[in-house]
């Protein structure tokens, strides 16, 4: 298996859950030997619950009319205090 962030090598590893309401709770995963990328099933869980990115198409088209913004330009130069 190789980590999804560096393509390094996984290997298994027991972690603790301090932070579990019941106690103490011991889940397994993979951590990268390179990064230290951490894979176990809740973490996929949590991203797989996550709303993915929408992708656009961007065009040369401008979303607004052209006279309603001033196309030339003028070169400003501040001078320093």
């Amino acid at each position: 298996m190789s980590c999804s962030r560096c393509q390094g090598l996984m290997v298994k590893e027991h972690f603790l859950d301090f932070d579990g309401t019941i106690g103490h709770m011991w889940a397994s995963g993979y951590r990268c030997m390179n990064c230290g990328n951490v894979h176990d099933p809740i973490i996929e869980q949590h991203r797989r619950s996550r709303p993915e990115p929408v992708l656009t198409v961007s065009t040369d088209e401008f979303d607004y009319p052209e006279e309603e913004f001033e196309m030339d330009t003028h070169p400003v130069m501040k001078q320093a205090a």
